[in-house]
């Protein structure tokens, strides 16, 4: 066999290797049942923030340790834990997609993402007067 052909079927190799290993350590969308049947593997949670119950964060105390309790998909309730500051209209979010891990009864968030409120609304006025428009 020719050197090319050794040196093409190795970047073969190591390519598919690069494929199936991302594929297998890229972090999927979840419940809190599944994290907590998969303790440290990281996942992706979409639920609602519990407006019940309080958020705990006290900036001069600990400015990097925020935690809350969050509603999943299918209702499961947990407290999450991050430990960076409370994010800028926190309580104003719709949904929270927290990325991390289960350990033990709480789930350790190594970030966050926020879906805010739209500005914009699909109400459409009820009434445009009596002007027209077009032809």
């Amino acid at each position: 066999m020719k050197t090319i052909h050794i040196v093409i079927i190795l970047i073969l190799v190591v390519a598919v290797a690069v494929v199936i290993s991302t594929m297998t350590d890229s972090s999927t969308y979840s419940d809190f049942t599944e994290a907590s049947l998969k303790p440290g593997k990281e996942l992706h949670i979409i639920g609602k923030l519990n407006r019940t119950k309080p958020l705990e964060y006290d900036a001069q105390k600990n400015a990097n340790q925020f935690s809350f309790y969050l509603i999943d998909e299918k209702g499961i309730e947990k407290k999450v834990t991050y430990n960076n500051a409370k994010p800028q209209d926190f309580e104003k979010s719709e949904k929270v997609v927290i990325i991390g891990s289960m350990q033990g009864d709480q789930f350790y968030a190594k970030s966050l993402l926020l879906k805010c409120p739209s500005k914009y609304n699909d109400k459409k006025p009820s009434k445009f007067g009596s002007k027209k428009f077009g032809g």
